[in-house]
């Protein structure tokens, strides 16, 4: 089965599929993989730790494929400036830059002049025109059920991605929810152009850098086992139910505020669950699709299969009259 939108067009890639930023753990094993599996991926260039280990793992993208592949950008959560490593992503000539979880102005402004595809996470249609405004080639649409962070309005992906579709000209990706081929056919019926996968590509054998509990968990876990947490503060997100979520909840219920709430849902609370498994001292972010994750297949592994699935539904559409 061929595919060809405006986002393969636009990205030069097989397959309208996008790996997600993914904090701490998108870097260049995974990202070659999916790159080279058809699809786009990226790596995270917030979780590392200065300008020089970012170029390294450009570097490094490179040497393990030749497909294109994006790098992202939490420009919102880590309370760090990020215009020095953005100047290293043009130095190096990135063919894709995504941003998420903040005001991305001033990355629109760092790029101006260059050749690189900007994608943007947006939750709300509001926040889809404002990044068509400002020169985004597309945006990534994530509905209530993705993981990670999300929008303030509990909006599922099924009602959102049409509003998004029909409000702006440039193409959108949907996110939140998805994990197989039938989601990839829904996405496209909705007016989507291509997706975007978070949660599904951590329970691959190319996310080196997740620890095998975490993976676990997904395939353990029901879509009733995720668990919105920093609503209170504004910034809600979704994660794997623990007793250390239980736990941020209780501090959200009694004293919402970031300082009470700052050690529990630090970066390096989040790492100690991801990294080295820690489940009663740690988090890990999910979205309601670990109900549909039941094996880590290589990536290439799992978009052959969705490729099956995907034509499989389209020779059933051919039968409709």
């Amino acid at each position: 089965m061929q595919f060809s939108t405006r986002i393969t067009e636009l990205l030069g890639i097989e397959l309208p599929i996008i790996q997600g930023g993914l904090a701490y753990l998108a870097y260049a094993e995974l990202a070659a993989a999916v790159s080279n599996a058809g699809g786009l991926g990226q790596i995270t260039a917030m979780s590392l730790a200065s300008p020089e280990q970012l170029r390294e793992e450009i570097r490094k993208v490179r040497s393990l494929t030749d497909k294109p592949f994006g790098v992202n950008f939490a420009i919102g959560e880590h309370g760090r400036q990020f215009s020095h490593m953005l100047e290293v992503a043009i130095e190096e000539e990135v063919p894709v830059v995504s941003m998420t979880g903040g005001n991305p102005t001033p990355i629109f402004k760092q790029l101006e002049g260059t050749a690189i595809r900007k994608l943007v996470l947006v939750a709300a249609r509001k926040q889809a025109l404002k990044a068509e405004m400002l020169g985004a080639d597309a945006v990534m649409v994530v509905g209530h059920e993705g993981g990670g962070h999300l929008g303030r309005d509990d909006i599922g992906t099924m009602v959102l991605i049409p509003q998004v579709v029909d409000a702006v000209k440039i193409p959108v990706i949907a996110s939140g929810g998805i994990g197989d081929g039938r989601g990839l056919m829904a996405a496209l019926a909705l007016g989507a152009e291509g997706i975007e996968m978070g949660t599904r590509f951590i329970a691959t054998k190319e996310c080196v850098h997740a620890s095998e509990a975490y993976k676990t968990a997904l395939v353990n876990s029901s879509e009733n086992d995720t668990v919105i947490i920093k609503r209170s503060i504004g910034a809600p997100a979704r994660t794997l139910k623990n007793s250390w979520t239980d736990k941020i909840l209780e501090i959200e219920h009694e004293t919402p505020t970031y300082e009470s709430l700052k050690d529990y849902i630090s970066g390096e609370a989040n790492k100690r669950f991801i990294y080295a498994g820690r489940n009663d001292q740690g988090f890990g972010w999910a979205g309601q699709v670990t109900g549909m994750i039941r094996d880590v297949p290589s990536v290439k592994e799992l978009f052959d299969r969705m490729v099956e699935e995907a034509d499989g539904i389209r020779r059933r559409w051919g039968s409709f009259e």
